[in-house]
């Protein structure tokens, strides 16, 4: 079963927001934006730019005609600037014109003047200051301030892991037609069409009824259009609504890099405690998130960060404290895994420093710490753990020893080349961690001609959700699946959408399909009851479009049966509702059971590293994996290899810059670098666990969006080793992404040292 997608991608038809055919009428819309981190805005100057070639109307925060606020979770995010600027990159007007070229020229001869004020672009300088998005959050588990008297062995430290460029090769945009009734249709790159419905209705003052969202797929997400995407839909509804003409808005590659927000950045201080046996029996860890100039999500990430702050181990006595901080750079926001990997981040180096402390392999104290099930997590969730059975599997298929030893052979006999290899498991919840979330629609109908058609709050966007819908249609109706057509993405068909995020899409919206499937199916089979003789309906099943009765073929076919089935007045369409069962989480005592379930895995990274220049090859990634029981292997073949790609450049090569006024040095693929087909792994090799344990997974089949992206974190850990190969008395700070200049300035460290100090070398 292939992606559904493929054959139109490789033929270029498929359907993206650029290759909407355009209205006549169309304006072109260009945001003027803040060309510094923080000021109060004196005033805008629009006037040169009104008189420009081509140009209809420049609108900005005083022309809304409903709120100027855009924020989901809270009322912190302007969408035009009324006061003060807040980052670099913040929309201060919008210019509509004729055509694309003209909006652009327009929008540079808009004149501001802004009063500086202080710019903050650190996180713990942000908490030091007192600036917060919210007051700081907290799990605990056990007492860790007794058990750490108690250890045998206490270490403590810094990890600092830097953001994410989201990099989808379509960006951010939107087109508003406006429609009768003063109503308007958006066509949104986005995955949440509910979010960019409110977005819109905020900042229009129209009911969410004359606001109709249509995704037919996005060219990537990776999160940064889960909430981010609201932006360009509302400024193109707001020229809409004002000009009574559609109005378009597809940003530029260097425009979306410097307006939008990315992976948030985090710095943590750690205390890890061990009993002599190597067993984690305290942990304390204290995050500062770096969340932009506003919320945007930060907060449900920050959640996220403490869900993973002990990633796959139990750990008795935690305590897990997390500061959302205010600073002036674009508001950060989801990217794949949603602040699980930088928790996951910080408990490795915690285990990374004891293990060097102690002379130990590092696999070791994983290995002897890893999550049982009936173990609790700190959030107070009792573990259905794979966690050993995929770390055993993984060691039975690739064999651990041999592949270090194999590394320490190598480094025996190369002076400048090292080998570095590392083991990382992976314990990934899988659910929105806000319950009311976790809910989904299917509408389904079945057509006279026997086709099938089916509608989700579901957004493609590459990752195979759309050929998942159709499989299960195809599979509780026993078509081919070429029968079932899953239509677009659309907010009247499909209402109260959550966004296509959390890993969380295939299992809510493919139960709601499956039920609707179910319920019309069971309406067949009571009309093929008595048309093939069979005493209920009960009896009654079918297979490649034929009825059966007691699991015997008869000669009724699906096309007849539904034609029967119309004439008897009989529905044959069905709008399913599912929430998923047995989960929730209460905050005010930080427990609960916020999962329905979690993916486990356990990767072994090889790389080896050029000692004289500091560049590295990532040598291979063999991981198994818990697919659960996978309904399509090719496609979550696919997620698992670009999410462990994506995860691999996040902690070596993707290094987000800005400067100490808040601008964006890294913005142009001149400047950040992401993998290409050089630098990925030579080898990918995934292993799908085996096991038999029941889930809330569609059919079993877990989810694969997010979890493997930590896999990459294993790179980090390997280059370290390799680092430490070269140069025994250097410990690399725990500082990701871990680029060659990075690899660089550790492999001679102790030499630049002495060099400086005016000792011979």
């Amino acid at each position: 079963m292939k992606n559904l997608d493929s054959k139109s991608h490789v033929r270029g038809e498929s359907v993206y927001l650029d290759d909407v055919t355009l209205l006549q009428g169309t304006l072109f819309a260009c945001v003027y934006d803040s060309p510094i981190a923080h000021g109060k805005l004196k005033s805008v100057d629009i006037s040169e730019a009104e008189k420009a070639a081509g140009v209809v109307r420049i609108i900005t925060a005083k022309d809304l005609i409903g709120e100027n606020q855009i924020g989901g979770i809270l009322p912190d995010e302007p969408l035009l600037a009324d006061g003060e600027v807040h980052f670099c990159g913040m929309p201060v007007a919008m210019v509509l014109a004729e055509t694309e070229e003209q909006a652009h020229r327009a929008a540079k001869l808009i004149k501001t003047e802004i009063e500086p004020l202080e710019i903050i672009t650190d996180a713990r300088e942000a908490q030091a200051k007192g600036e917060l998005i919210s007051p700081p959050k907290q799990f605990k588990l056990g007492d860790a301030e007794n058990a750490f008297k108690t250890s045998e062995h206490v270490f403590e430290g810094r990890a600092d892991v830097n953001g994410q460029e989201h990099l989808y090769i379509e960006t951010q945009g939107a087109y508003a037609v406006p429609i009768e009734q003063n109503g308007l249709k958006i066509y949104s790159s986005t995955q949440g069409p509910t979010a960019v419905q409110r977005a819109v209705a905020r900042v229009t003052a129209l009911p969410m009824n004359l606001i109709e969202v249509d995704v037919t797929r996005l060219g990537g997400g990776f999160g940064g259009k889960e909430d981010q995407a609201n932006a360009w839909a509302a400024l193109c509804a707001v020229g809409a609504q004002l000009t009574k003409r559609p109005v378009k808005y597809a940003l530029h590659r260097m425009e979306d890099m410097r307006m939008t927000g990315k992976r948030h950045p985090y710095s943590a201080d750690y205390k890890i405690g061990l009993d002599k046996d190597l067993r984690i029996v305290a942990y304390e860890v204290t995050f500062y998130q770096n969340a932009g100039a506003a919320c945007d999500l930060s907060l449900p990430v920050l959640e996220r960060t403490l869900f993973h702050s002990t990633n796959s181990y139990f750990i008795p006595n935690v305590s897990a404290l997390a500061y959302s901080c205010k600073t002036n750079l674009p508001p950060n926001t989801a990217f794949r895994g949603f602040g699980g990997p930088q928790g996951m981040f910080v408990i490795e180096s915690a285990i990374a420093h004891a293990a060097d402390k102690l002379g130990v392999s590092k696999d070791e104290i994983q290995r002897r710490n890893l999550i049982r099930d009936g173990d609790e997590f700190p959030y107070g969730q009792i573990a259905e753990s794979e966690a050993f059975a995929s770390w055993t599997q993984a060691d039975e298929k690739f064999d651990f020893a041999k592949l270090k030893a194999e590394a320490g052979e190598f480094n025996k006999q190369n002076k400048f080349i090292k080998k570095g290899v590392a083991l990382q498991p992976v314990c990934f919840g899988i659910s929105f961690t806000k319950t009311p979330m976790n809910q989904a629609r299917s509408l389904v109908h079945v057509y006279t001609d026997g086709s099938v058609a089916v509608s989700t709050g579901a957004v493609e966007m590459g990752q195979g959700v759309n050929t998942k819908m159709a499989q299960v249609a195809a599979r509780i109706f026993s078509l081919p699946v070429e029968r079932v057509k899953v239509h677009t993405t659309n907010t009247l068909r499909i209402a109260n959408t959550s966004p296509t995020a959390a890993s969380a899409a295939a299992d809510l919206n493919g139960k709601a399909t499956e039920i609707a499937c179910e319920t019309i199916l069971q309406r067949l089979k009571e009309v093929a009851a008595p048309l093939v003789e069979a005493e209920s309906a009960g009896d009654v099943s079918f297979k490649d479009g034929f009825v059966f009765r007691n699991g015997e073929s008869t000669n009724l076919d699906w096309l007849v049966l539904v034609n029967e089935a119309h004439m008897q007045r009989v529905s044959l369409s069905e709008h399913a509702h599912y929430a998923t069962p047995g989960i929730g989480f209460d905050w005010s005592i930080a427990k609960g059971h916020p999962f329905a379930y979690h993916v486990y895995g356990t990767a072994i990274v090889g790389v080896t590293v050029d000692c004289l220049r500091g560049i590295y090859t990532l040598d291979y990634v063999k991981a198994c994996h818990d697919f659960g029981s996978s309904m399509n292997t090719d496609v979550d073949f696919g997620q698992i290899e670009g999410g462990i790609v994506q995860g691999l450049g996040w902690m070596t090569m993707e290094e987000i810059f800005y400067d100490s006024q808040g601008k964006l040095r890294s913005n142009a693929l001149s400047t950040y670098k992401i993998p290409d087909i050089y630098s990925v792994p030579k080898e990918i090799e995934i292993l799908p666990l085996e096991t038999m344990r029941e889930n809330l997974a569609i059919f079993n089949s877990k989810a694969v969006g997010e979890p493997p992206l930590m896999y990459g974190i294993g790179a980090y850990f390997a280059i370290r080793e390799a680092v430490k190969a070269f140069n025994p008395e250097n410990i690399p700070a725990f500082d990701a992404p871990f680029t060659p200049e990075k690899v660089l300035l550790n492999l001679y460290s102790e030499t630049v040292k002495k060099m400086k100090a005016g000792n011979t070398v």
